[in-house]
């Protein structure tokens, strides 16, 4: 009995390719790449991508280390530039402890020297940006007073100051530290 013929061109070892399907062999005349090409192409690129997400973690690691070293060697050279400034102060206080333990010291120039070196404290902490709140007489703020009491007044109106009990601290604009104020409730009723 005769064989069916082969019309599958692809089974037939002798049967030459159409013109318009893709020859293995013939890459080189403008066809496209067979898929081990395409694959290893493929490969190639997702190593390159790879090294550079690996480079780019690295980088980034470094780069926030590099950061956090940095703060850390600003704020000692912003410290060392307040202590600084309060070194002479510390002095002035030493030398004040040493004329109190004499004997026969006289308590009003103590208390003068101690004043002159709350005053060079203050001006060394102003020079860094530190400002005093006083708010004595001022409205009530409660961003920037803390009320520990309200207290009838003549003198001073309703809803402002009128005693300070504990002075407020603000650092270049920034609030460190409330003052903590008794509020007038106005004349008593």
């Amino acid at each position: 009995m005769p064989e069916p013929e082969n019309t599958d061109p692809t089974n037939n070892p002798g049967t030459d390719f159409p013109s318009d399907a893709p020859n293995p062999s013939n890459s080189d005349q403008g066809q496209p790449p067979d898929l081990a090409t395409q694959l290893a192409a493929a490969k190639a690129e997702a190593t390159a991508n790879y090294d550079k997400f690996v480079r780019t973690t690295a980088d980034l690691e470094n780069f926030r280390r590099r950061m956090i070293r940095e703060k850390d060697d600003l704020r000692t050279t912003a410290t060392g530039r307040v202590l600084e400034d309060i070194f002479p102060v510390l002095d002035t206080l030493s030398m004040a402890i040493t004329a109190a333990r004499q004997p026969g010291a006289d308590l009003k120039s103590l208390a003068g020297g101690v004043e002159r070196v709350l005053a060079q404290l203050k001006t060394a902490l102003s020079n860094h940006g530190l400002k005093e709140i006083i708010p004595q007489g001022q409205p009530f703020d409660p961003h920037q007073h803390e009320a520990i009491s309200h207290q009838p007044s003549a003198e001073v109106k309703e809803e402002h100051v009128l005693n300070v009990v504990r002075t407020g601290y603000s650092l270049n604009g920034r609030l460190l530290r409330p003052a903590s104020v008794v509020v007038s409730s106005g004349r008593s009723k």
